[in-house]
């Protein structure tokens, strides 16, 4: 059912927002640009080209403020209207089936050549087959080769949803709650400064005993901020009043992350500064206040004008988790043997771009798509068949 801003009605179960899909669909998209910078950068990561610059660099971080803060929104908005439409042994089971299952398979087929190759670029000169043995040893990384690598974004989602499936529950039935919350944050400096102030105090007392490692057990100041815009993104999804309130202020918080992304570029993120206690936690402040504006603006100006849809979006909707899944291990594989060549870093990103999309493409298109079997291991629906034995594509996307 297509649906207008001024049509949303939270109770639907068979409510589809497609400004959300094309959110989820550029969110994605962005991750083969950004770990693409990731060979070139001063940023750690698993494979570097002989020359970094900071040239790639600073429009990074731009979007490391919020790329995957935006996922983690969109992911708990999925969870709403999944709940929804089907009852919650149903929801875990399809949390099982869509997430769980193509972890495990990454962790065992496409996370492993990541660290073949950096282990290479660390002078082991071992093949792949002397290699793999080493991941049924289950030593984790970096020590050893046992990794979800890139996949953590799964593993943080599927135990969100595990874990915080009561309070979930809870919030869809008490209604009670979130409208009172949606009438408080209507006025947009509340809606502003509370999730700032939450965050900054979140990181004052986490960041500096848990820097983020994606190592689940230990990462708790990394869920403290990823668990919250999880369940942020559900809670806006149980009021039409909350995407009023996006729509209505889109255009103060595009300005003020429009400023405040100056003022960053300006004075922190192009110039090194030596900063005492009190500069950081301002810094932190501007830092934390422009994310959440530019989360704020996407969703405000996505809910404006991305209420439709079109072939192209039922098609990137259901290809962007395969593209998920495999485009980091395609991005190393590919720029392994780039390292040492004289070839200028500019046309090598070109390049990793250019054929880590097609690449990508290709094995969703010709092969992902085409086998259920794929189709599950890459976190898709099952194809359904006709009595004529024709296949019938199901929309499929990872939230």
């Amino acid at each position: 059912m297509e649906t207008k801003p001024n049509q949303f009605n939270p109770a639907s179960s068979q409510i589809r927002r497609y400004d959300l899909d094309w959110l989820r669909v550029i969110a994605f998209g962005i991750l083969i640009f950004f770990h693409v910078g990731m060979f070139f950068n001063h940023w750690g990561w698993h494979i570097k080209n002989n020359v970094v610059t900071d040239a790639v660099e600073w429009p990074m971080r731009f979007s490391s403020q919020w790329r995957m803060s935006l996922l983690f929104m969109i992911s708990g908005a999925g969870v709403y209207f999944a709940l929804g439409s089907r009852g919650p042994a149903a929801f875990l089971k399809e949390r099982f089936v869509r997430i769980f299952i193509p972890l495990v398979f990454g962790m065992f087929v496409i996370v492993p050549p990541q660290i073949f190759f950096e282990r290479l670029t660390q002078g082991q000169t071992y093949g792949y087959p002397d290699f793999y043995k080493t991941v049924f040893q289950f030593v984790p990384y970096p020590n050893g080769s046992f990794s979800w690598h890139h996949l953590w974004y799964l593993v943080y989602i599927f135990c969100y949803s595990l874990i915080g499936l009561p309070l979930l529950l809870l919030l869809r039935r008490y209604t009670g709650f979130t409208q009172r919350a949606a009438a408080f944050f209507a006025n947009p400096w509340t809606l502003i400064a509370v999730p700032v102030l939450w965050h900054v105090g979140g990181s004052i007392l986490l960041e500096e005993h848990f820097p983020t490692t994606h190592n689940l057990v230990k990462d708790w100041n990394e869920h403290f901020h990823d668990f919250t815009l999880f369940v942020t993104g559900f809670v806006i999804c149980t009021q039409a009043r909350f995407w009023d309130t996006l729509q209505q202020y889109r255009r103060l918080t595009l300005g003020i992350w429009i400023t405040l992304t100056i003022a960053l570029y300006a004075y922190y993120w192009t110039v090194d500064r030596d900063m005492n206690a009190t500069q950081w936690l301002v810094y932190d402040v501007i830092k934390t206040t422009n994310a959440w504006c530019i989360l704020l603006s996407i969703f405000g100006y996505g809910y404006t004008y991305l209420q439709f849809t079109n072939p192209f979006l039922r098609y990137a909707n259901e290809a962007v988790y395969p593209f998920y899944i495999l485009h980091q291990t395609v991005i190393i594989c590919l720029a392994y043997p780039l390292i040492q060549s004289p070839v200028h870093w500019f046309v090598k990103f070109i390049y990793l771009c250019v054929a880590t999309f097609v690449i990508c493409l290709g094995t969703y298109h010709f092969l992902i798509r085409r086998s259920n079997l794929l189709r599950i291991l890459f976190g898709m629906k099952a194809m359904k068949y006709r009595k004529s034995k024709e296949p019938v594509a199901a929309i499929s996307s990872v939230s």
